[in-house]
């Protein structure tokens, strides 16, 4: 079994302004459309069995149309191999309705970001949600690192997950972009070893500018020996594949995972065992 621990979809009208919008603001050019029927072609073509989608709730208005779109996606589940998260927004007041709701109609996690939300993960608004989540059983996936569009902002760098992870000890929670994106020298020293999963998404994968005359100004990608030192560090049993498509090509990610050099055992548990487990009945 293999399932894509980290993808992004938008509605099929808005798809190709939001995608298009992300690509200039970060110079990074999509391998997808953004769109739901795109990816679904993606997964048949590299025979992944589920997808999940993680939606971003930017401004707390978002949330009931986010959630209500997830509900959608997850009835369906079964056909499209498409299985949606929660978004929830630090400055939703009623956080714990909008997590025993999600809970309750068979969400089974939500993506924060606080890069995009503009709060520090250790802030106690996401403490709080971060907390309820794992009180109803639920998987939390979170930005983790500086971001590729504000590499400047230290919102959920390893030393803030540190402090969260401290504060509310989390039995759940999924760090993307292998604990945190361009500061993997922190993550090694801070988090690995933690009750954490990392996921694999933008970490390793090169990344294609859509202007190549414009340099990076940090060096943006794990080598792939590097990537493999800390995922055995971390321990295998704690990595999930993630693609984070459409910024990266599923099958290209695979492959690059199955060149690593992990033992079968191991290989097998990223691509799939892990997440099985982690989203536990599919």
């Amino acid at each position: 079994m293999i399932i894509d621990f980290h993808t992004h979809t938008f509605p099929e009208a808005i798809a190709e302004r939001a995608v298009t919008k992300l690509a200039n603001s970060s110079n990074m050019q999509n391998y997808l459309s953004g769109k739901t029927s795109d990816l679904q072609t993606s997964m048949q073509e590299t025979h992944i069995d589920y997808s999940i989608l993680l939606p971003v709730v930017t401004k707390p208005s978002q949330q009931e149309t986010v959630n209500k779109s997830a509900l959608k996606i997850n009835d369906h589940y079964q056909e499209t191999g498409l299985i949606s998260f929660g978004g929830i927004h630090p400055d939703n007041d009623h956080y714990r309705d909008i997590i025993r709701s999600l809970k309750g109609n068979g969400i089974r996690g939500i993506k924060i970001h606080p890069v995009f939300q503009e709060t520090y993960i250790d802030d106690i608004r996401f403490l709080r949600i971060i907390d309820c989540a794992c009180e109803n059983g639920m998987i939390v996936v979170t930005h983790a690192g500086f971001d590729i569009s504000y590499p400047g902002l230290d919102y959920v760098t390893p030393s803030h997950i540190l402090s969260a992870i401290e504060q509310v000890k989390p039995d759940k929670l999924v760090l993307a972009h292998m604990g945190g994106w361009n500061c993997w020298d922190e993550v090694k020293e801070l988090l690995v070893g933690k009750n954490v999963w990392f996921d694999t998404s933008f970490s390793f994968y090169p990344i294609r500018p859509m202007n190549a005359a414009i340099p990076y100004a940090w060096k943006p990608q794990l080598t792939m020996s590097q990537f493999k030192d800390l995922a055995l560090s971390h321990g295998t049993d704690h990595i999930l594949f993630g693609s984070d498509s459409p910024w990266t090509a599923q099958t290209e990610n695979i492959a690059l995972l199955q060149e690593c050099g992990f033992t079968d055992t191991s290989l097998k548990a990223i691509l799939g065992k892990n997440a099985a487990k982690l989203l536990g009945a599919l």
